[in-house]
């Protein structure tokens, strides 16, 4: 199972992350998804995860690439420390283009059931990247 879990973490990562399907986020993300690590006051739902994507990091970041660093999965959860990188093409967080390329690292634990994600912890370095561009 573990295994398997793995593959789907994966999967979320390559085909959601970096090449953007709605597809394989419908059919990798359960319904009843809940993100543990979502701001305080601001919705933790599915369709929160997918506009974290859709209206943050794809209109802001081009040639969008997720590094897997390290996997470990026990039981249901799969614990990720991955690399996401891309060119700084379009307004993210309100800092306008730069064209310089960006590196997110990014932590994440995520609680699978039958091949889909209902529970995501996470910890990343976007409010240091964000931080960067505006210093530049």
């Amino acid at each position: 199972m573990s295994e398997e879990n793995k593959i789907v973490v994966r999967r979320f990562n390559q085909q959601v992350i970096a090449e953007g399907s709605r597809q394989a986020f419908e059919e990798l993300v359960a319904p009843r998804f809940i993100n543990r690590s979502a701001p305080a006051g601001t919705p933790n739902d599915r369709e929160s995860l997918w506009r974290t994507f859709n209206q943050i990091l794809f209109p802001a970041l081009t040639d969008l690439q997720v590094r897997i660093e390290d996997q470990i999965a026990e039981r249901d959860w799969v614990t990720t420390r991955k690399t996401i990188t891309g060119v700084h093409s379009g307004e993210l967080l309100g800092v306008a283009a730069s064209g310089k390329n960006v590196t997110i690292t990014v932590i994440d634990m995520v609680r699978i059931e039958d091949g889909q994600y209902v529970e995501h912890w996470g910890l990343n370095t976007l409010a240091h990247v964000v931080n960067q561009l505006k210093q530049d």
